[in-house]
C-alpha cells in the first residue's frame, strides 16, 4: 500500500496495522493528544478509521481510497485523519462500534466515524468505495458532503451527537435486573442455545458460519454437568463439522477466522490466535469423553501451528495470520487440480484428492479448499487399505502439501503480542500438557508468561501490547483477567505455588485499578487511563469473552483455591449485575454464563499428596487429567514445597500422605473418601462423579 515516497506519522507506530498505511498520502495521526488538540484548535472534524492488519476489507478500502492522492487530498482539506489498530485499543473500539450500530444498525471493520473535535460521532459506516455502489455512497462524496454539515449545520450535528452520546452512555450502563443464580434459569438458557443449531452441519444458523467456542464451551460443561446428551451432541456435530471443513487448516493446522457458507467449506482465510486459543480445550474435552482420537489429532495439531507459525522470538505468540497474500484472498492455502496432485506425487493422488475433497472444478473460484469429507475408515475400505496405512499415507500428503505451500509468499503475520490473547493460548498449552501429557506445552506456556510477567509489566503495571521492540498501551480489564485464569492453569499443570503468588498479587492489581464499588462489577478502563465519551463494563462475550466474565470465572477460581471470601464476593458480584441480561441473551454472555453454572455444581475437590516426580504421583496425575471434570480444583502436596503451598492454599495443610505412598483424596459433594492410591481405582471414582459417562 505505497503511492507517497515520504512516510507519513505511522511510520513511528509499533502497530503492524498503522505501518500498514505509512506511505498513504492520507496525513493520518494515531490517537493521541496532538491530533486531538489540533481538531479543537482549529474546530476541524475528525475521520477516525479503525480496522486491523489482517481485515480484508480494511486493505481494499486502503487501496481503492487511502493510497488514492486526489481523496486523500479530500481527507487532508477538511478533516483531521486518524488510524486505530482496535487490537491496541479494544477500548475505542467498542465505544464508536457501538456508535456504528446505533447509527445504522450494524458494524464491521473498516469502521469509519465521523467525529466533532470532542470526539462525539455525527456519522459512521464501515467499508466506503471511491465511487457511488448501490447502497453505498462514494467516499469522496461523502467526505464533502459531511464536512459542509458540520460547516453549515452546526446546530444539527450538535443535536445529533448529543443523541448518539446519550445513547452510548445508555448502552454503557447496561440497566438491567440483578439475579442470583439458578439452575433452572441456566438450563432454560442453554435451551435457547441449541435451538440455534444447525443438524445437518454442525454449529448455529446459516451463512456466515462462525466456530462459537464461547457457546460451544458452555454446552460442553452443563452436558458433562447435568449429563444432558443433547447439549453433548449439539458439541460433538459440530466439533467434527468445523475440524472436516475449511474452516480448518487441513494441511497446515490451525482453524480460520469463519466460513461464507453454511456447510463449513469455504473460510473467510485470516487466522487469529483467540480463535485457535479457545478451540483446542474443546477438542480436548471431547476426546476426555468420547476418547476420540480426530479430535485429539487436532487439538495437538492447531497447538503444533501455533508453536510453529504464531511463536515470538520471546517466547509469547503473535496475534494473526491475513487471509491476504499477493493480493488475493486464501491464495496461500488453496490447490488447484494440477498444483494438487503434483505435489502429492502421483503414488498418493488419487487417495489424497478423495480424502482432501478435491476435484477438478474446485469448491473456490476453480480452485481447491482442502476438507476433510471421507473418514479413514472409508478410505481406507474404498482403497483396500488398512486405517493404519491410509493414517500414514495421509500424514506423508499432509507434509508434501505443506512443503509446497512454504514456498510461496507468505501472508502478512501480525506480530503484535496482545497480553489477553497470550493468556488465552497459555490456558490452551496447559490443557494441551494435561491432557496430551507434552511437558513442552507446558514449557512454552510458561516462559509466555515469564514474558507477560517480566517485559510486558512496569511498576507493576500489566501492558496489553508489545510490538516492534516496545511496549504500548496500559492493560484493560481482559488482559488482567485472562492472565489470572491463565497462571491459575499454569498452577494445575507444574503445581509450582509461586504462579498461584502471582495469582494473587494479579487479583488485588485488578481491584485497585477497575473495580466499580458501586455495583461490584469492573470497568474495562483503568481508573487511571482515558476513558472517551463514556466508560463501559465490557460485560459482552463476543468473540472473546469479556472482560467481566473473565474477571468473574478467574476470582470464583481463585476463591476456590485460597478460601478467600473476597475473590468470592467479588465474582458473585460480577455475576449477579449481569445475570438478568445474561438470561434473557446467553448469545452474548455464553462465557460468563459458566461461572454461575460451575459454583451451582456440588464442588469437586481433589488434593493429591507426595513427590511430584515419584512415578506413582504422575500416574495419578495423569489419571486426574484424562478426566473431564468442570469445575474442579486440583492441588498438588508436594512435601518438599509444602509450607510454601500451605500458605496460599490453607486446605491443603490437612492432607498427609498415607503409609503406602503418593495419594489422591477425592471431596465430592461436601463428603471426603479415604484416599486412592492406585491409579485405576482414581479413575473409576472419577468416572461414577457426573451423569455423563466417559464414554459420552
Amino acid at each position: 500500500m505505497s503511492t507517497s515516497r515520504q512516510p507519513n506519522r505511522l511510520a513511528q507506530a509499533s502497530s503492524p496495522y498503522l505501518r500498514q498505511h505509512m506511505y498513504n498520502p492520507v496525513d493520518w495521526y494515531p490517537w493521541g493528544e496532538e491530533a486531538l488538540e489540533r481538531a479543537r484548535q482549529e474546530d476541524k472534524p475528525i475521520f477516525l478509521s479503525i480496522g486491523y492488519s489482517t481485515c480484508h476489507w480494511c486493505h481494499v478500502m486502503a487501496h481503492e481510497c487511502f493510497e488514492n492522492p486526489e481523496i486523500a487530498a479530500l481527507m487532508n482539506e477538511h478533516f483531521i485523519n486518524i488510524k486505530v489498530d482496535r487490537e491496541e485499543r479494544p477500548d475505542l473500539d467498542e465505544t464508536y462500534m457501538t456508535a456504528v450500530q446505533l447509527l445504522t444498525g450494524r458494524g464491521g471493520w473498516p469502521m469509519s466515524v465521523f467525529l466533532t473535535p470532542d470526539l462525539k460521532p455525527f456519522y459512521a459506516g464501515t467499508y466506503f468505495p471511491p465511487e457511488d455502489r448501490p447502497g453505498l455512497p462514494a467516499f469522496p462524496r461523502l467526505v464533502k458532503a459531511l464536512a459542509k454539515s458540520y460547516r453549515e449545520n452546526r446546530q444539527v450535528v450538535d443535536k445529533l451527537t448529543t443523541e448518539v452520546t446519550d445513547r452510548l452512555k445508555l448502552v454503557a450502563a447496561l440497566p438491567g435486573e440483578t439475579r442470583e443464580a439458578e439452575a433452572g434459569a441456566l438450563m432454560e438458557a442453554a435451551a435457547r442455545l441449541m435451538q440455534e443449531f444447525d443438524p445437518d452441519y454442525g454449529g448455529f444458523g446459516g451463512a456466515p458460519k462462525f466456530p462459537r467456542p464461547l457457546e460451544l464451551g458452555l454446552l460442553m460443561t452443563f452436558a458433562r454437568l447435568y449429563g444432558d446428551d443433547a447439549a453433548r451432541q449439539v458439541v460433538s456435530v459440530s466439533l467434527s463439522r468445523m475440524a472436516r471443513g475449511g474452516l480448518y487448516d487441513q494441511a497446515g493446522g490451525g482453524f480460520h477466522r469463519y466460513c461464507v457458507d453454511r456447510e463449513w467449506v469455504v473460510p473467510h482465510f485470516e487466522k487469529m490466535l483467540y480463535d485457535n486459543a479457545l478451540l483446542v480445550p474443546l477438542y480436548l474435552a471431547d476426546y476426555q469423553l468420547s476418547g476420540s482420537l480426530f479430535s485429539r489429532r487436532i487439538a495437538e495439531e492447531t497447538l503444533k501451528w501455533v508453536l510453529r507459525d504464531c511463536l515470538a522470538p520471546e517466547g509469547a505468540f503473535y496475534a494473526a495470520w491475513d487471509a491476504d497474500s499477493e493480493g488475493e484472498e486464501g491464495r496461500f492455502y488453496v490447490f488447484s487440480w494440477e498444483e494438487f496432485r503434483q505435489a502429492v506425487g502421483p503414488e498418493l493422488a488419487d487417495l489424497a484428492a478423495t480424502a482432501f475433497g478435491v476435484t477438478r472444478g474446485g469448491n473456490f473460484e476453480g480452485k481447491n479448499v482442502l476438507t476433510r469429507p471421507v473418514s479413514d475408515a472409508e478410505l481406507a475400505e474404498g482403497f483396500g487399505l488398512t486405517a493404519e496405512e491410509v493414517g500414514r499415507r495421509l500424514e506423508e500428503a499432509r507434509a508434501r502439501l505443506l512443503a509446497c505451500r512454504e514456498a510461496r509468499v507468505n501472508p502478512h503475520r501480525d506480530e503484535k503480542i496482545i497480553a489477553a490473547w497470550n493468556g488465552l493460548m497459555i490456558s490452551a498449552l496447559c490443557a494441551g500438557a494435561q491432557v496430551l501429557g507434552d511437558p513442552g506445552f507446558a514449557a512454552h506456556a510458561r516462559r509466555a508468561a515469564q514474558f507477560l510477567l517480566t517485559e510486558m509489566t512496569r511498576e507493576g503495571r500489566l501492558y496489553r501490547i508489545y510490538a516492534n521492540g516496545r511496549l504500548s498501551v496500559p492493560g484493560f480489564l481482559d488482559d488482567y483477567a485472562g492472565l489470572l485464569i491463565a497462571l491459575l492453569d499454569l498452577y494445575e499443570t507444574d503445581f509450582d505455588p509461586a504462579w498461584l503468588q502471582e495469582a494473587l498479587g494479579l487479583a488485588d492489581r485488578m481491584e485497585a485499578l477497575f473495580l466499580d464499588p458501586e455495583d461490584g462489577a469492573y470497568f474495562y478502563v483503568g481508573h487511571d487511563q482515558e476513558s472517551v465519551l463514556v466508560r463501559s463494563k465490557n460485560a459482552f462475550d463476543q468473540a472473546v469473552p469479556g472482560g467481566n466474565s473473565l474477571a468473574a470465572l478467574g476470582l470464583w477460581r481463585l476463591a476456590r483455591l485460597t478460601e478467600e471470601k473476597r475473590f468470592l464476593g467479588r465474582s458473585q458480584a460480577i455475576v449477579r449485575r449481569f445475570l438478568g441480561n445474561a438470561l434473557q441473551n446467553p448469545w452474548g454472555f455464553a462465557h460468563l454464563l459458566l461461572t454461575p453454572l460451575l459454583s451451582l455444581a456440588p464442588p469437586l475437590d481433589l488434593t493429591l499428596v507426595g513427590e511430584l516426580e515419584a512415578p506413582r504421583t504422575r500416574a495419578l496425575l495423569a489419571t486426574v487429567h484424562a478426566a473431564c471434570l468442570p469445575g474442579r480444583r486440583l492441588v498438588v502436596k508436594d512435601l518438599r514445597r509444602a509450607a510454601q503451598l500451605e500458605a496460599l492454599v490453607p486446605a491443603a495443610r490437612y492432607y498427609e500422605a498415607p503409609p503406602e505412598g503418593p495419594a489422591v483424596y477425592v471431596c465430592h459433594r461436601y463428603t471426603c473418601q479415604p484416599p486412592l492410591t492406585d491409579p485405576q481405582e482414581l479413575a473409576a471414582r472419577l468416572a461414577a462423579l457426573f451423569p455423563l459417562s466417559e464414554g459420552g
